[in-house]
This record gives C-alpha cells, sequence and structure tokens, in this order.
C-alpha cells in the first residue's frame, strides 16, 4: 500500500503547486491595477506553506506513534503587507490629492521567477506520480 502512499504526496504537491501558480498569475494579471473593490491598489498574493499530518486514519496514526509521522504540506494564499512604489501623476484618476498614485507591490521578475520554481516543482511531481503508476502496473503484471 506504500505505492497509494506516494501517489497521495505526490497529488498533494500537484495541487500546492497549482495553488501556487494560481496566486501567481492573479498578481501577473494585476501588476498595474491602482484600484481594487476594497480601494487602494492590488496587493500581492504570497503562498504560505506549513506541513500538517497526512490524516487521522489508523495506519497513519499508528506510524505517527511509531515515530514516522508522515506529514503533507498545506498552502495559504495572504496578501503581501508591503507598500507599492508612489510615483507623482496627477493627472491618474487614482491619484490623491496632492498627485500621488501608489501602485501595486508585484514585481513581474519576482512573480516570473516564483512561477518557474513552481512549474518545475508541478513537473517534479508529475513525473514521481507517472513512476509509481508504472510501478502499480508492472506489480500487476507480476501476477498473470
Amino acid at each position: 500500500m506504500e505505492i497509494f502512499r506516494a501517489m497521495d504526496i505526490s497529488a498533494n504537491g500537484l495541487q500546492t503547486q497549482r495553488i501556487v501558480v494560481d496566486a501567481i498569475s492573479q498578481n501577473l494579471s494585476n501588476v498595474h491595477t491602482t484600484r481594487t473593490e476594497g480601494g487602494g491598489p492590488y496587493r500581492r498574493k504570497q503562498a504560505i506553506f506549513s506541513a500538517v499530518p497526512l490524516s487521522r486514519k489508523f495506519p497513519d496514526l499508528l506510524f505517527s506513534k511509531m515515530g514516522q509521522e508522515i506529514m503533507e504540506v498545506k498552502v495559504e494564499v495572504v496578501e503581501d503587507a508591503r507598500q507599492g512604489q508612489k510615483i507623482y501623476d496627477p493627472t491618474h484618476p487614482d491619484a490623491d490629492e496632492t498627485g500621488v498614485v501608489t501602485l501595486p507591490n508585484v514585481n513581474v521578475f519576482e512573480e516570473m521567477v516564483a512561477l518557474l520554481g513552481a512549474l518545475r516543482s508541478y513537473e517534479a511531481n508529475v513525473t514521481a506520480f507517472q513512476a509509481s503508476k508504472q510501478m502499480a502496473l508492472k506489480a500487476l503484471e507480476i501476477g498473470k
């Protein structure tokens, strides 16, 4: 049954990286948004990872009591608290009374580097999942 646990781990990695890519795509699509529904410029979304126990099923609880607790990654998307760049443009529709416009705190270069990392991690999880699947299929062929 360990082959299915490997597939679960890869599937969790795929879900996690999908959330990261979604956050990055939101950031890139709002790089010039100076007014949101809440007022003010768009705030960059950032994915925060944390480890949580894989499940509360009996085998997993047994392994955790034996000192082999298996964790999964939980991702939470939060807004970055940094201030965006301020520019002087009194003709901009979102300028304040002094003519200053606050831009979103999104750096396109940082987002592209993060996107490449997330895509590579996604590809690695796909490869690991496919390898687990191939091993399971080969194990089934042994019984023929």
